[in-house]
């Protein structure tokens, strides 16, 4: 007869909730920095391009989300 030999999961249910979290906030900060688009390609909006959105909260979402992501690897399952 076989036996069933399982490995304990490394990641708890927390762990893949943490994770989940971190890519949603990173995918967040990737839509706020994405977009821009003109009705007119030659037309260059300064305005648009070089926003507080796009320069500041975006990089610090997808920041924070990686933040999360290793908090997320590093946290110890209960138990």
């Amino acid at each position: 007869m076989a036996e069933n030999k399982t490995t304990p999961s490394i990641f708890s249910k927390d762990n893949y909730i943490w994770m989940l979290a971190g890519i949603v906030i990173i995918a967040i900060g990737m839509f706020l920095m994405a977009g821009g688009a003109s009705s007119n390609p030659a037309v260059f909006l300064k305005d648009e391009v070089y926003s507080k959105q796009r320069l500041t909260v975006a990089p610090l979402m997808i920041l924070a989300g990686l933040v999360i992501e290793i908090f997320a690897i590093f946290k110890k399952p209960k138990g």
